[in-house]
């Protein structure tokens, strides 16, 4: 189904063609397939859904629009927990003042 596949290390780093693009840390220790879809452009995958795109002439990993895997809600992500670091912050700065 891929072409190749990479390592994500744990800085949330693929490397490519002597490039660093920039993934996820999440993601960090996974193994993404890669398929070329276009001169320098290559669809990249994690297990069978489609994350985005790499374009090694700007180094960038561009995410879909569109998500390809049934029952993937990847925006649930940006709901914080009421244990996290980050809404507990916001919580204590809105009560501060």
């Amino acid at each position: 189904m891929h072409d190749q596949d990479r390592r994500v290390t744990f800085c949330g780093r693929i490397y490519m063609h002597r490039k660093k693009i920039n993934s996820s840390t999440v993601l960090a220790g996974q193994r993404l397939g890669i398929k070329e879809v276009d001169d320098a452009i290559w669809l990249v995958s994690f297990m069978h859904y489609d994350l985005g795109y790499i374009d090694l002439e700007q180094k960038t990993l561009q995410t879909l629009d569109n998500r390809s895997g049934r029952g993937c809600y990847p925006c649930l992500r940006n709901s914080l927990s009421p244990m996290c670091p980050g809404w507990t912050r916001e919580i204590l700065a809105r009560h501060s003042g």
